[in-house]
């Protein structure tokens, strides 16, 4: 874990004197205070991160009733679990008894959740089945102490997790991209591959560089000689529009090129961005593979390749790149002040059959070996952002500008909580 020193004197007039100063200069990259912030750190996680829609997991990895997954956020882990009656519930690894942990391993199949402190017993669904000698404690009621539930919704095959009880419909804002992303049939999908890469920084530096391309032509060289996204419009619009031109016709899926975006302060509701585009490859390439050639085969309704890709984002923190033969889905999480993980989940046909339709190295190198490349800058730009003399400086209005639609929003919310 990465140290740095925080003000010992933060306090929420600090807080609100820093989003003030932001108003002023609303193109330029936010105050390092930001980032250094333990008050503001817990403001994040309390009213931005555990009030959003976030990706869980893919009902196949959890085929078997009593088959489940943690999800760790900052300090905090979510079971999500087959129930008895076949659905998917998630509930947070809390023991309504004093607080310890229900569920250690991080995946696995249990018959019931036990807690490991003093044996208190919990079914599948939550729901309190035993406690120990509490037979002598006349009003204790067995039906109020069951593990808190978290908000919990599926969407072609990918379920996602919202800690507010009281959180917006994702589903009505996915469904406004309905006919792009069901192309791939993700539902019928299988996760070829998933790995968990922990970053030594704060979570926004993390998902602020995905927002953006503009270091893509420097520091993706593997990604930028595939992708038009490096390039600005002016140079990449003439191959991007030769593309969609074809779209249609060439994948055989009437309104792949659909375009819709709903995100952050435009979402329909707090949490449920909903944003789809596709953009093309430079000729010769027609997948994101270290040679730009096929992988694996191709997804869902897909009949050909067009030379393009399809860009999504589902809630705030959550996002796809998906090209005709596999999917890429991206997951940012904050696991402390100076940590993150960035989840990625390859997705293949579920017939596929690893070894002979796919391999698994060619599948993963390009966004493997791009991810590593993030690490590396992003950590990097940690260093230089905690320092007591970093001045932020202005966004690229077009490369950029994404990122911004992302940092108005968190500014907006702090600002609203304050």
């Amino acid at each position: 874990m990465s140290v740095i020193a925080t003000h010992v004197d933060d306090s929420t007039d600090q807080l609100r004197e820093k989003l003030a100063a932001e108003q002023l200069r609303p193109d330029y990259a936010i105050d390092p205070y930001f980032y250094r912030s333990h008050l503001v750190h817990e403001l994040e996680l309390e009213h931005l991160v555990f009030k959003s829609w976030i990706y869980a997991l893919h009902t196949s990895e959890i085929p078997n009733v009593g088959d489940y997954q943690l999800l760790e956020i900052g300090e905090d882990a979510i079971i999500v679990v087959r129930t008895t009656d076949g659905s998917i519930k998630a509930m947070h690894n809390i023991c309504r008894h004093r607080g310890s942990r229900v569920c250690e391993a991080t995946t696995g199949n249990r018959k019931t959740f036990v807690c490991p402190y003093h044996g208190w017993v919990y079914d599948l669904d939550g729901s309190l089945k035993a406690a120990r000698e509490t037979h002598i404690m006349p009003d204790f009621d067995k039906t109020q102490l069951g593990l808190k539930a978290v908000r919990c919704v599926e969407y072609m095959g990918m379920v996602f997790i919202n800690c507010d009880p009281n959180a917006a419909d994702l589903v009505a804002s996915l469904d406004k991209m309905r006919i792009p992303l069901g192309a791939y049939d993700l539902a019928n999908a299988k996760v070829a591959h998933r790995q968990t890469y922990r970053v030594q920084a704060n979570w926004k530096l993390a998902i602020e560089n995905y927002l953006e391309c503009y270091h893509c032509a420097t520091s993706h060289r593997a990604y930028a000689r595939l992708h038009t996204l490096k390039d600005l419009e002016e140079k990449s619009a003439p191959v991007v529009a030769k593309m969609l031109e074809n779209s249609d016709a060439k994948t055989g899926i009437n309104g792949i090129s659909q375009t819709h975006t709903q995100i952050y302060l435009d979402a329909d509701n707090f949490g449920t961005c909903a944003h789809t585009m596709r953009y093309g490859l430079y000729e010769g390439f027609v997948t994101g593979s270290q040679d730009g050639q096929p992988v694996a085969p191709l997804m869902g309704q897909f009949q050909d390749y067009d030379g393009g890709a399809g860009d999504f984002q589902m809630g705030p923190l959550s996002f796809m790149l998906n090209y005709p033969d596999h999917c890429v889905l991206y997951r940012f999480l904050p696991r402390s002040l100076t940590e993150s993980d960035m989840e990625l989940v390859w997705f293949v046909r579920g017939d596929a059959v690893e070894g002979k339709d796919y391999d698994l190295e060619k599948l993963t190198w390009l966004w493997h070996h791009t991810t590593l490349e993030d690490e590396y800058i992003i950590t990097r730009n940690s260093l230089g952002v905690n320092s007591r003399f970093f001045e932020p400086g202005p966004y690229h209005s077009e490369f950029e500008e994404t990122l911004q639609q992302f940092i108005h929003w968190y500014l907006h919310t702090l600002s609203e909580v304050v």
